[in-house]
C-alpha cells in the first residue's frame, strides 16, 4: 500500500508549512520467526556474512509497522507524518515487536 502521505524523520518538512498538528500515531506488529526459518538463519550464520532470511523478515515487520502508522494517520485527517521513527523490542525468545511512531499532522505546501 503506497499512497501520498509525506513521511519525515526530521521536525520540518521543507516546503510545507505544518497547520494542524494531529497527535501520536503508530503502527505496530510482532512477528515471530519459524523454526525451519530459524533453522535456515541458524545454518547460514555458520558461514558468516549476510543473512537473507532474516533480512528478508525483518524488512517485512518494518513495511508493515510503516504501513500500520500511515493508515492511523489516514484515520486521522493527516497529509503527513514528522518525527518519524522506528523502535524493535524482543517479546521473547523469536518473537519480536516493530513500532513505527511518529506525529500526524496537515500541511500545505509554502
Amino acid at each position: 500500500m503506497r499512497n501520498s502521505t509525506l513521511i519525515t524523520t526530521s521536525t520540518h518538512l521543507e516546503g510545507y508549512k505544518i497547520v494542524k498538528q494531529l497527535g501520536l500515531v503508530r503502527g505496530i506488529t510482532v512477528r515471530s520467526r519459524s523454526i525451519l526459518g530459524n533453522m535456515a538463519g541458524g545454518f547460514m550464520t555458520i558461514f558468516g556474512g549476510r543473512s537473507a532470511i532474516y533480512t528478508e523478515l525483518c524488512e517485512n515487520a518494518r513495511e508493515e509497522a510503516l504501513q500500520l502508522m500511515i493508515q492511523h494517520a489516514a484515520d486521522l485527517g493527516a497529509n503527513a507524518i514528522i518525527s518519524m521513527r522506528y523502535d524493535a523490542n524482543e517479546v521473547m525468545n523469536g518473537l519480536t515487536e516493530v513500532l513505527a511512531y511518529g506525529t500526524a499532522v496537515v500541511v500545505e505546501k509554502n
